[in-house]
């Protein structure tokens, strides 16, 4: 187990993942496609339809990641996944409407009890978000989320998406610290796995209370959600 007052000497800085972590992702997009598919009169849930567009998102930036050649923006893997989707539901669409939906990611607000517990946590830390968003997405974002991180990094940085290990040894060498003077906090288990694999440590926001994979790059902490892990840490 990791010695957790070790951990707090340490770290320097706290770096989030930002879709799905910092900001609701699931809930939010489901949010806006609920009346576009209602007025597409499909019949299927909404839910359903923002797991197979995260999914298929996940999918195809992973590919792009192991090629590791020319980086595709995210907004374009964006557009591509939806796209897919809507043609595997049947629903008529124009490319405007797929473009529109994918722009609402840059609009998706925090977890309820996320600003607070980051506040907490930026009273001993430096906050900083490392995210495979493109870099005018995120900039737009902070006006949403309302976070005033200290640092904002685009993968498009190391011309790859996480978790290839180039976009966690980016963000390191940009801001001038060593891989283990990082805490990487994510709610998912490939960036947790990523950043701990790269050398960084790593805090596991466990919402939905699934076990962890058996992996030798285990998180350092593991909490259910961000004011645990302020509390933890500060």
């Amino acid at each position: 187990m990791t010695d957790i007052k070790m951990l707090k000497d340490t770290i320097k800085v706290c770096m989030f993942d930002q879709y799905g972590t910092v900001v609701d992702m699931q809930g939010g997009l489901t949010k806006i496609a609920t009346p576009y598919l209602e007025a597409k009169g499909w019949k299927g849930k909404p839910n359903s339809f923002v797991t197979w567009w995260r999914r298929t998102h996940f999918e195809n930036s992973m590919i792009d990641a192991l090629l590791h050649r020319q980086h595709t923006s995210y907004r374009e893997i964006g557009f591509r996944a939806v796209d897919q989707v809507l043609n595997r539901c049947g629903i008529e669409h124009t490319d405007a409407e797929v473009r529109n939906l994918v722009a609402e990611i840059e609009k998706l607000e925090c977890f309820p009890e996320v600003p607070a517990a980051l506040a907490k946590l930026q009273t001993k830390y430096k906050l900083v978000v490392l995210s495979n968003g493109d870099p005018d997405m995120l900039e737009t974002a902070k006006r949403y989320h309302k976070v005033p991180f200290d640092h904002v990094i685009s993968v498009s940085e190391a011309n790859s998406f996480k978790p290839h290990v180039a976009t966690y040894t980016k963000a390191a060498e940009l801001l001038g610290l060593k891989m283990d003077e990082i805490l990487f906090v994510a709610n998912h288990a490939f960036d947790v796995i990523g950043a701990k694999s790269a050398g960084m440590r790593t805090a596991m926001i466990n919402r939905r209370n699934r076990p962890f994979e058996k992996t030798p790059h285990q998180p350092d902490i593991t909490v259910p959600t961000m004011t645990d892990l302020a509390d933890a840490m500060v």
